[in-house]
């Protein structure tokens, strides 16, 4: 078994490091500006300017979800066996994570850090029994945009006429149903 101490102590350091430089932008920023860089870090989609973006995100996600799913399904069983079955591994993975990560940033660009979602719906859904992506994906576009939507609209009612940013309530959400979702059956 590998130590994956060094890789949590370089997250946690990351994390304090890129948290300081935040706080540092923050404190010498016009006050005018603060109130939408706050509810941007905390996710927020009442700032979204430029849908386009958004278009591009879901277009390029869908593309490689249908591209993808078999590739996905092999690689779930190990990587000598999803080798022998023929599927690159290696470049196979870099593709998802550049993919992975170009959705991502078209997103955050626009609504901030929106958390949990993408952590929620997939546990929740495997646990429902959905096992091969071809099924899974669009069931989880589907269920997390509805919860994104759900989420947005309680956050905007739920202290009204004040807005909750929905990063809050799904870290709120998200925070103990994952915990539950990931304790062992």
């Amino acid at each position: 078994a590998r130590d994956h101490t060094p890789l949590l102590l370089a997250g946690v350091m990351l994390a304090a490091g890129f948290g300081a430089l935040i706080a540092l932008v923050l404190s010498v920023t016009p006050a005018e500006r603060l109130p939408g860089m706050l509810f941007f870090l905390m996710g927020d989609l009442a700032w979204t300017a430029q849908p386009a973006l958004l278009w591009a995100a879901l277009i390029l996600a869908t593309a490689a979800a249908l591209a993808l799913a078999n590739r996905l399904d092999v690689l779930q069983l190990a990587p000598l066996k999803a080798a022998s079955l023929g599927v690159a591994v290696a470049p196979t993975r870099w593709m998802l994570f550049i993919l992975a990560g170009a959705c991502t940033s078209l997103v955050v660009a626009q609504a901030g850090s929106i958390g949990f979602v993408g952590l929620m719906v997939p546990h929740a859904l495997r646990k429902l029994g959905f096992a091969g992506h071809r099924a899974l994906l669009p069931a989880c576009a589907l269920a997390g945009g509805s919860l994104l939507v759900l989420a947005d609209a309680l956050a905007r009612t739920v202290i009204a006429p004040r807005e909750l940013p929905v990063g809050v309530l799904t870290a709120l959400l998200g925070v103990p149903l994952m915990l539950w979702l990931l304790r062992r059956p």
